[in-house]
């Protein structure tokens, strides 16, 4: 199912089970969907199964927001002590849809308790109290943690009475947006299949011999040796160690949780030379989740903190300022946050963190799989065969659990159905319909003004990126020119950023870019006439002065870069 097919089905208010293989694209789906709500002012709760999950949507743990922390059961006692506390009864009241991120980890009776819960709280008989309820996850990813003896049919939450109550409709998400390469897709989709060939397993095995760079991460199934491999790198690495504190903000219990979850940790040691991974989704600053690097140094940017500067793979390098992890309410107002630079060491992590990364390139281990699953979850991390040497596998390794392989045939089934029904309906007047059963607002003004904040948001924080490594490469001794090739902008975007590097820190030095005196006195001179003359047509509404007046009073002589580059140094 196209991720199109998929929005359709969840603006028509129904409960989804948003599924498909790694990289298919389930939390830019979940994030579209829940930008739509809020721009209609219908209140989400965004939760997760883990709180590492929960971390990368801004949200909580299904298990805090809906009150059942680790209990195994509720009785009415619970319920009415649970229902006693305000700050939970307002946050269940308010939302109308909740989502249910990484559900392959959650297991099967605490969805029965949260749908226990929310009928309680929402005096409602209703599947979920009348919520509608998307969960995401892939039940290939590592399974629910199992007591000593538990059988599958109690562990997986698609085997709980509150699963089978809500009637998802099953959106299974086809289109690949990780995996390039059509080997390692047919290999990862064979695993899917459980009907691996025998070359599929010869080419993971022929891979050992491939002859990758010194610093690609490897990925063992053990914690213990992680640890050991981290360490003993750092510790070989000459010279001081730069240690980043993290900031904390807000409710202290949350924060607690985003302190435990968070992949970037508390008191971060970083070295000239530590290989490092970022831990943090943020395409607009050019790396995600998994993306690899070396540090290469410390500078200070604009705002005068010293930060890690960090060459990538790609060559590029980024100036690494803190990110912000947030445990927002459904206002999207944070309750508590985290703030550390986004980044960990990275010579070795284990299969179960690299859960939800993307990887160029790694060395794997799974001679001492114990767990099924964990092969899958290790190989599809990668984009492409090129970039994996495997050194190794057991038995287990390309095995995935029985039960989850026949309910996600028949998931996909399910999901063939609703396309046939959804790929080409027109639902607008069922979305609308949503919308009002939920109180939210259809006024077109409203929602403009929703989505025009967040264009200003996003804009604001890849500006502000943008900016900042326009002022490396300028620092790094590039010219205009090469700058603007590397960044692959215009030469007017790039004087832009000189300026508002300017605004916000005058003792930069952009001496060796400074026009010769004679551009430099005519820009001077016809910049007071005009701005004399006082006409309005020569000004934009911010009330800047526009350039072509300046153009042609200097006669078209001077070009209009070289404009704007002498008006840095021009004091009038």
């Amino acid at each position: 199912m196209k991720q199109a097919t998929a929005l359709n089905i969840l603006k028509a208010g129904h409960n989804v089970f948003l599924t498909g293989s790694a990289g298919a694209g389930k939390t830019y789906t979940l994030n579209q969907y829940i930008h739509y709500l809020r721009a209609r002012q219908v209140t989400v709760a965004i939760t997760a199964s883990t709180g590492i999950a929960a971390t990368h949507m801004n949200g909580m743990t299904i298990h805090a927001w809906s009150g059942i922390g680790i209990k195994d059961q509720l009785d009415d006692d619970d319920l009415a002590h649970m229902f006693d506390r305000k700050y939970l009864r307002s946050q269940i009241d308010d939302a109308q849809v909740l989502v249910i991120d990484e559900v392959s980890m959650l297991h099967g009776k605490q969805l029965d308790m949260v749908n226990q819960v929310l009928k309680y709280f929402k005096q409602n008989d209703e599947p979920f109290g009348g919520l509608q309820l998307i969960v995401a996850g892939d039940f290939f990813q590592l399974p629910p943690v199992s007591k000593t003896n538990e059988a599958n049919r109690d562990k997986f939450a698609f085997m709980s009475a509150a699963w089978q109550e809500a009637k998802f409709k099953i959106c299974y998400l086809t289109e690949q947006h990780r995996q390039q390469n059509n080997q390692l897709n047919q290999i990862l989709n064979e695993i899917r299949a459980q009907a691996v060939s025998q070359h599929s397993i010869e080419q993971l095995l022929a891979t050992r011999q491939h002859t990758l760079e010194s610093d690609i991460t490897r990925l063992f199934t053990h914690n213990q040796d992680v640890e050991q491999i981290n360490q003993r790198h750092f510790g070989s690495i000459a010279g001081d160690a730069q240690l980043f504190v993290a900031e904390r903000k807000g409710n202290e219990k949350l924060v607690q949780t985003l302190v435990s979850n968070v992949r970037a940790p508390e008191q971060l040691s970083l070295k000239i030379g530590a290989k490092v991974m970022f831990v943090k989704n943020n395409m607009e600053n050019g790396y995600i989740n998994g993306t690899l690097g070396e540090v290469v140094a410390f500078e200070r940017d604009i705002n005068d903190r010293l930060l890690p500067k960090v060459k990538l793979r790609d060559g590029s390098y980024r100036l690494v300022a803190p990110e912000t992890w947030s445990i927002d309410n459904d206002q999207a107002k944070s309750l508590a946050s985290y703030s550390q630079i986004p980044l960990c060491l990275a010579w070795a992590i284990t299969v179960h963190k690299s859960q939800g990364m993307t990887l160029e390139a790694a060395e794997i281990d799974l001679r001492q799989t114990f767990e099924q699953g964990q092969g899958y979850v290790a190989l599809s991390r990668l984009k492409s065969l090129e970039g994996l040497r495997l050194l190794g596998l057991n038995d287990m390794a390309l095995q995935l659990d029985r039960l989850a392989f026949k309910a996600d045939q028949r998931f996909q089934a399910l999901s063939q159905e609703a396309e046939s029904v959804w790929a080409t309906r027109d639902g607008r007047h069922e979305h609308e319909q949503f919308i009002r059963r939920c109180g939210g607002s259809l006024n077109e003004k409203e929602i403009e003004k929703y989505e025009k904040r967040l264009r200003k948001q996003q804009k604001s924080t890849t500006d502000a990126h943008t900016v900042e490594q326009t002022k490396v490469l300028f620092a790094q001794g590039l010219s205009l020119v090469e700058i603007a090739k590397e960044r692959e902008l215009m030469q007017t975007t790039i004087i832009n950023h000189l300026e508002k590097i300017m605004a916000q820190d005058p003792s930069f030095d952009l001496s060796r870019i400074k026009p010769a005196d004679t551009v430099l006195e005519a820009v001077k001179k016809v910049y007071q006439q005009v701005l004399a003359d006082d006409k309005d047509e020569h000004f934009n509404n911010d009330g800047s002065l526009k350039l072509r007046p300046l153009f042609e009073a200097l006669q078209q002589k001077i070009g209009y870069n070289d404009i704007k580059l002498a008006l840095l140094f021009v004091e009038v």
